[in-house]
């Protein structure tokens, strides 16, 4: 890290910043021909970016693996400062000269859970093509615990779901409230139209363990009811556990708007849980920084339109 600011202070002032970006692309992407779409630039130019950024640098900031451009420790030191910068001064360009959905090519980097993206992304993508083409959308997976942070830095721009351990300076505005319920395979042999506090119970259950969601408020309501479920599967994401419901008797339970994705394609079924949960409160959050950029709140009032009931 030392290495690292004695190299930015002795080039800053040389290096074009427009390069900043070529360099958080590559980073992204791990690919120079995928970072040159993303910019709009021809594949020889990116290549003479980075070849410009390490003669500044003094390294070789990526190497060509087969599975892509594998940054090197000195470039892993940069991305996030990069990327913190980048941010930034795109909401001060973008405060400054207002916001043009139809002809702005600004990114935006939100939070969502996996079971946020699963929920919004397909209409929020929609609706963003349809208003602004030249937008960039990036949705960041990040612990808890780093997404206020990202917030106040411009790291992130928006973060979306259950999230109660956000307060101020972070700002909020409630989307709704969503029941928890419990989703299973449609034909599930010991569960029909209803489930009883004795089948939930009785069942086997599977347990998403991520940290990027809120959703732990789920073992302290049975903590409180002092019951304890049968946890057959534990795994850090949502995104198997309905391949694992089809084949499976095991519940899961999850917020009720996510489970209606599932029930549309009539393999599963959900009911309400027989236990008093409290409802996940959805809402889109941001830092109060931002609060007056333009682009920032198009952004949130595009998913307001969008979620809010």
């Amino acid at each position: 890290m030392e290495r690292m600011i004695l190299i930015t202070i002795m080039n800053v002032a040389d290096l074009d910043l427009n390069l900043l970006r070529v360099l958080d692309a590559v980073l992204r992407e791990r690919s120079v021909t995928a970072a040159a779409a993303r910019l709009g630039l021809t594949q020889p130019a990116v290549s003479n970016a980075l070849a410009r950024l390490r003669a500044a640098f003094g390294d070789a900031l990526f190497v060509r693996t087969p599975s892509g451009m594998a940054p090197t420790p000195f470039a892993r030191d940069l991305d996030d400062p990069v990327r913190q910068a980048l941010a930034l001064i795109e909401s001060a360009l973008a405060h400054g000269g207002g916001f043009d959905p139809a002809t702005s090519k600004r990114a935006f980097r939100f939070y969502m859970s996996d079971l946020g993206e699963i929920s919004f992304l397909p209409a929020l993508v929609e609706r963003v093509r349809e208003r602004a083409p030249g937008v960039y959308l990036e949705a960041l997976g990040l612990p808890l615990e780093a997404i206020d942070e990202g917030l106040a830095s411009g790291a992130l721009d928006i973060a979306v779901g259950f999230l109660p351990g956000l307060a101020a300076p972070v700002r909020r505005r409630r989307l709704f409230r969503d029941p928890y319920v419990c989703l299973m395979r449609s034909d599930h042999p010991r569960i029909g139209a209803r489930l009883t506090r004795k089948l939930f119970l009785e069942a086997s259950h599977a347990l998403v363990s991520s940290t990027g969601s809120g959703h732990r408020v789920i073992e302290e309501a049975l903590e409180r009811a002092g019951v304890t479920r049968r946890i057959a599967l534990r795994v850090p994401h949502f995104t198997v556990v309905p391949m694992v419901l089809a084949r499976t008797d095991l519940l899961l339970t999850l917020p009720g708007q996510v489970a209606r994705v599932y029930e549309a394609d009539g393999r599963f079924k959900s009911l309400p849980v027989p236990l008093p949960i409290p409802p996940a409160e959805v809402a889109v959050h941001w830092h109060e920084r931002f609060e007056r950029d333009p682009g920032i709140r198009w952004l949130r009032e595009v998913m307001i339109g969008l979620f809010a009931r």
